[in-house]
């Protein structure tokens, strides 16, 4: 029996592939030479000049979807990132066919292929550098098959998929949600979009009655979770209560606290991994509180206000704008932004910095940078005094 590749020939043993084919290499019909092609001086003689031996490491380009791969193309600007390949799915957007890629949200659907009165759906707990919360309803929908309205922020697109957004059940849907929020919660500081939406669906908080009066101090971090009295319906209840200032940096005003839980993520798992905060209590006495409610400069807080940055309707504000706010010095419609680059390290972290009257009140990053994703520490959000002009 004649073999080639490696291991001795003989009864019951070696392999059965024809003679002179190669099983895990180049054939060692020449007795184990080496397995080197390419023309140069042997190993270890010096060349003169500027000799190059085609390496087989390097840069290249290759079509993963290729039905077979042939010789790579080499480049010498470096590789080319194809991406992660994959299907489109069909679906219909209110009659309209469109495609998406798999894996797509409805609400991606709507803003990248949507109308203009679709791209418009309203949200509350969505943010473009977050993955979906699914907490604030506000952005459902009807699916053809489903039995109830789905949150478009989250469902997946299918192939066949038929999404209506303007149906009556939707509308109604929405204005309950934007209702019921605004007659418990103050969002007089929400997101203009937000002031808009409200409009555009007719909310009317005035049918609940007038507001509860405001919690005390500390009152509704001090319920026992879902024991409450129920409402007589001659008032709203409410989430009011005093603001808590307990550190240099930021304030917290749950008065304007929806409970989108976007603050939570952004402390967690979507940007810092702090940890800081949580919900707590159950039902309406749900609330955003610190482990075991410690103050603020107790809790594993690291000041680095990305729950600022991602708050919907200014329950969580800097210490300045605060400060500005209550002293009637604040003139939003003044504001110029300026995007720069953060000095303290060599990250690059791009930052915006929003000045009123000569003057920076707050500093954020764009939702979309290569680098911070919306995100910042604690000296690219608050260490600004330094370059203050006055």
């Amino acid at each position: 029996m004649t073999t080639t590749g490696k291991g001795p020939a003989g009864p019951g043993a070696g392999s059965a592939a024809p003679a002179d084919e190669p099983i895990d290499g180049p054939t060692e019909a020449a007795g184990g030479a080496a397995i080197d092609t390419h023309d140069g001086p042997p190993p270890g003689e010096r060349t003169d000049g500027d000799t190059h031996v085609p390496s087989p490491v390097g840069p290249t380009v290759i079509d993963p979807a290729a039905a077979a791969r042939g010789t790579e193309e080499r480049l010498s600007s470096g590789p080319v990132m194809l991406g992660q390949i994959r299907r489109r799915v069909t679906l219909s957007l209110d009659g309209r066919e469109v495609r998406v890629p798999e894996g797509a949200t409805i609400l991606d659907a709507l803003h990248d292929e949507g109308t203009p009165e679709q791209a418009d759906t309203p949200t509350l707990c969505w943010a473009p550098n977050m993955d979906p919360i699914n907490a604030c309803r506000v952005c459902v929908v009807e699916v053809e098959g489903s039995r109830t309205l789905v949150p478009s922020c989250a469902r997946k697109c299918e192939d066949g998929m038929e999404v209506r957004t303007d149906t009556e059940k939707v509308r109604h849907s929405r204005r309950m949600v934007l209702e019921l929020l605004t007659s418990s919660v103050d969002m007089d500081r929400a997101s203009a979009d937000v002031q808009r939406w409200i409009g555009d669906y007719g909310v009317d908080t005035a049918r609940y009655g007038p507001p509860a009066p405001p919690a005390a101090a500390g009152e509704r971090d001090r319920r026992h979770a879902g024991h409450h009295h129920a409402p007589d319906g001659s008032e709203a209840a409410t989430v009011a209560q005093p603001v808590k200032i307990d550190n240099d940096l930021y304030v917290r005003d749950y008065s304007r606290c929806i409970m989108c839980y976007k603050c939570v993520n952004a402390c967690g798992s979507d940007a810092q991994f702090t940890f800081a905060i949580a919900a707590a209590g159950r039902g309406f006495d749900a609330r955003i509180a610190t482990e075991f409610d410690a103050p603020l400069p107790d809790s594993a807080c690291v000041y680095c206000g990305n729950c600022i940055g991602v708050c919907p309707t200014g329950a969580l504000v800097s210490v300045r704008e605060h400060e500005l706010r209550e002293a009637g010095d604040w003139h939003p419609e003044e504001e110029t932004v300026t995007t720069t680059i953060c000095s303290f390290c060599g990250v690059g972290c791009n930052l915006e910095l929003h000045v009123q009257q000569n003057e920076i009140v707050n500093v954020t990053s764009p939702a979309d940078h290569s680098v911070t994703h919306g995100h910042l520490c604690i000296k690219g959000r608050f260490g600004f005094q330094h370059v203050q002009n006055y």
